[in-house]
């Protein structure tokens, strides 16, 4: 794929995001104004902004102690801190994400914090299946997420969600008491707010939903500007497609309609990426061993996933 061609997919991608992240904004909006008037207008517009604005101030640290994560000192790991500190660099962010390490042997990675305090999150699984090539990738996929503040437009993304439900939910417990006062005097039924009122929820995930695959799509893309190795990445997802979960969860997955994953189809973004493919080798980095860092000489997690109090799966 030309510069210009990649130049306009990432483009597109942002109008994407923003449009949804209107949309959801839009339908917050309405249900505040449905039940209050301009004052839940008023009250929705306000308290969003606020909520994000201190959950900037959270540490990452504190999300991935509910995961069970530990930070990895780069003694301990000092190949991995290699390809981290050469991506971040090449990235531009003003400090370089700190490793965590997951006991689990789901195959999986994630990204926490903001541009000032970032970190990156491996499960045990990922760092034993996949070749130096294969991370390289997928930390370059990460740190393009922090990169562009993915994590907190997905917050606000959540946020606007939350408020969403919560307006719904609040709107549908007053109908209780309207629905019988209506009929009694024989006034008529407003059916779009009713309708809206209880698809809300549901219209409000869909697009939160998109939104998270649009910014899959721009992470994958930025990911291998970082790297000039397609391949890299697109070798990592094919490896995560096929190890992860049984052939139950596969086939479910697979039946699964595109607008209901947060994440595109394996498939498409594989395609997507060796489109990117140039004449390009990849970074000296890349073509280094990190077998011998002395973190892979503990024991192999045995442990598969389950829930926890708090809700997440891992």
């Amino acid at each position: 794929m030309t510069s210009p061609a990649r130049f306009r997919q990432r483009l597109r991608n942002a109008l994407q995001s923003v449009l949804l992240l209107a949309a959801m904004a839009a339908l917050a909006g309405y249900l505040g104004w449905a039940l209050f008037g301009a004052a839940g207008l008023v009250w929705a517009a306000v308290l969003g902004p606020l909520i994000v604005a201190l959950g900037q101030d959270v540490s990452p640290r504190l999300v991935l102690r509910l995961t069970g994560a530990a930070a990895i000192a780069p003694q301990q790991a000092p190949g991995l801190y290699r390809i981290l500190d050469a991506l971040a660099e090449r990235a531009g962010l003003p400090v370089a994400p700190r490793l965590y390490y997951v006991p689990s042997r789901v195959l999986n990675a994630f990204a926490a914090g903001g541009r000032r305090e970032p970190a990156i999150a491996v499960t045990d699984g990922l760092l034993r299946a996949m070749e130096r090539r294969e991370v390289a990738g997928i930390l370059a996929h990460e740190i393009s997420h922090l990169r562009s503040n993915d994590v907190w437009v997905m917050t606000l993304a959540d946020v606007v969600g939350r408020i969403t439900g919560l307006l719904s939910i609040l709107g549908q417990l007053l109908l209780f008491v309207w629905v019988p006062l209506a009929l009694l005097t024989g006034s008529g039924f407003p059916l779009l707010p009713i309708v809206v009122l209880i698809l809300a929820p549901t219209i409000s995930g869909l697009l939160q939903l998109a939104l998270s695959r649009t910014r899959e799509y721009d992470a994958d893309i930025a990911a291998v500007e970082l790297t000039g190795d397609p391949r890299g990445l697109a070798s990592a997802l094919d490896k995560l497609e096929r190890l992860q979960g049984g052939w139950i969860e596969r086939m479910f997955m697979a039946r699964m309609p595109k607008w209901l994953k947060t994440h595109p189809a394996t498939h498409v973004r594989i395609r997507r990426l060796l489109e990117l493919e140039t004449e390009r080798t990849p970074a000296p980095y890349v073509a280094e061993s990190y077998a011998e860092d002395p973190f892979f000489e503990r024991p192999i997690v045995a442990r598969g996933p389950r829930w926890h109090w708090h809700g997440l799966w891992y």
